[in-house]
């Protein structure tokens, strides 16, 4: 069993997360790397703090805490506008400090972002 902690950007920090967990559910955009007979269970759900990421040192460890071996950085992150600046950086962080493996996205980007 993969337990996944997700991480949103700051602006989006009202989302409900709807989008990221369909498309766990349904194994697609950056859940599609996860065979459909391997049991995904969601352990953390937050947001990055704002820009510069002040949860980033905090949530990583929460998630560690209750049981996460992968984090997803959520789709906003990555194509928002503007992407995240600090996303490499915090993938660093998090990979060396909590040993914890990063995967960039979440659900697939959709045509209206």
């Amino acid at each position: 069993m993969t337990k996944i902690g997700i991480i949103i950007c700051g602006r989006y920090q009202t989302c409900g997360g709807g989008k990221c967990l369909r498309a766990m559910k349904e194994r697609v955009g950056g859940f599609a790397k996860y065979p459909q007979s391997e049991k995904l269970d969601l352990i953390g759900f937050s947001y990055c703090g704002g820009c510069p990421g002040g949860n980033i040192e905090y949530v990583p460890e929460e998630m560690k805490k209750n049981g996460a071996n992968v984090i997803h950085f959520a789709t906003g992150m990555i194509v928002g506008y503007p992407p995240c600046s600090y996303i490499n950086q915090f993938k660093e962080f998090i990979e060396s400090y909590y040993k914890i493996s990063v995967v960039f996205g979440t659900h697939p980007i959709p045509l209206k972002y």
